[in-house]
């Protein structure tokens, strides 16, 4: 793990850049949500502490979680249409100041395509540039599970995408709150925790560098330019 001077050195040159979405692009846990919108948010957010608190394999949380919300087709369709999109504080400014060095954003989620997709598209982030699950219906519309091939529906996947992306990436940064996100790091070459929205302890700990407001990365880039 790299010290906080070095992980300030790579994030001034960053190349690509790497966001976990819930809880830190997004205010809020996207599945917690859903399942508060299909009437068992208690029962899942239980879960998703568990698994951000790197205290269980990730594919069990997530196959928990889902099979306590089961949403049907047509029930995360209407909740896409009415769940507005909140965003971090100050992540859209230091997305369009990265944008504007020319540096890529990556979306890299234990999360669902489908829930995160509008929120890229507002960001002007391309859907390739998404790293995230997808989730199976039935013809009927009922829930049928989700595609555990895509990297981040276990635990290891955040890592799995970095290595990848670290082939076309000299400076490569990954930022998130949750373990899933550290265990990133290496293949990254620095990860930064966000404590923003929500505080892992565990991160909180193990962070060479741990930020609870976008402000300080942007002053950050913007001493050196």
């Amino acid at each position: 793990m790299s010290t906080l001077e070095e992980c300030k050195q790579i994030w001034r040159k960053a190349d690509t850049v790497c966001f976990d979405v819930d809880s830190t692009l997004l205010k809020d846990e996207g599945l917690d949500e859903l399942a508060e919108f299909c009437g068992v948010g208690a029962q899942v957010r239980e879960w998703t502490n568990k698994a951000m608190g790197g205290s269980m394999r990730f594919r069990t949380a997530l196959e928990s979680r889902l099979q306590i919300i089961k949403p049907t087709h047509q029930q995360l369709t209407q909740f896409i249409m009415q769940h507005p999109i909140h965003f971090s504080e100050g992540v859209k400014d230091l997305v369009a100041l990265l944008q504007s060095h020319g540096t890529k954003i990556y979306l890299v989620s234990g999360g669902f395509r489908t829930l995160i997709e509008p929120a890229a598209q507002l960001l002007n982030i391309p859907r390739e540039n998404i790293f995230a699950n997808r989730l199976k219906f039935f013809y009927n519309g009922e829930y049928a599970g989700f595609d555990t091939d895509q990297p981040t529906s276990d635990s290891g996947g955040k890592q799995l995408v970095a290595k990848q992306l670290k082939e076309h990436s000299s400076n490569l940064v990954f930022i998130g709150d949750g373990m899933t996100d550290m265990e990133a790091c290496p293949p990254a070459d620095c990860f930064i925790g966000y404590g923003g929205n929500v505080v892992r302890e565990a991160v909180l700990k193990k962070a060479a560098w741990f930020v609870t407001d976008f402000k300080e990365l942007i002053s950050e880039l913007q001493e050196t330019s």
